[in-house]
């Protein structure tokens, strides 16, 4: 794929993005968070989460991704959203960027990236859920990027199954 095409996807992803939160401003209640923090991981891959709530339906959540084979910090701006009827449910978008470091046995593996430094911005939209009487959070998203620093490439596989200790 060339890079203006890549160019193109990442671009096309982010405007639906920024066009999901302007509907969602309008037309949804507002969500409001039952919780300030979480702590745990995230699945798929596998990585370490912690998200804080900064408003009632505005959270910054830090995602460390740790391998044998480097490791890459991500940091996301999101904006929650509930669903009509539903107690501790939403739905969330946002945007943020990642730096990663990887080795040259992640190189052999994914023959198109370079090892060393990688720099890029990310999107994000998934699902949130509090369970009511309990301390845990579950969320599932999707969590597509765009690198530019360590080789220009799209990536739409990212994304997975965060399960969370809350704190109020």
């Amino acid at each position: 794929m060339n890079a203006m095409k890549k160019i193109f996807i990442f671009a096309l992803c982010f405007s639906v993005i920024g066009k999901i939160q302007v509907h969602s401003q309008t037309s949804n209640p507002e969500f409001n968070a039952s919780y300030q923090k979480a702590l745990g991981v995230k699945l798929f891959p596998g990585a370490i989460s912690y998200k804080q709530f900064l408003r009632t339906n505005k959270a910054v959540e830090a995602i460390g991704y740790i391998s044998l084979d480097g490791f890459q910090l991500t940091i996301l701006n999101e904006k929650y959203t509930s669903f009509a009827n539903t107690e501790n449910l939403a739905w969330y978008v946002g945007y943020g960027g990642h730096m990663a470091i990887w080795n040259e046995e992640w190189k052999k593996s994914n023959l198109a990236h370079k090892a060393g430094i990688a720099v890029g911005v990310d999107g994000i939209l998934g699902l949130d859920y509090k369970i009511k009487d309990a301390p845990l959070n579950f969320s599932i998203d999707w969590q597509p990027s765009f690198n530019f620093v360590g080789g220009s490439y799209f990536e739409s596989g990212w994304g997975g199954i965060g399960v969370r200790y809350t704190i109020k």
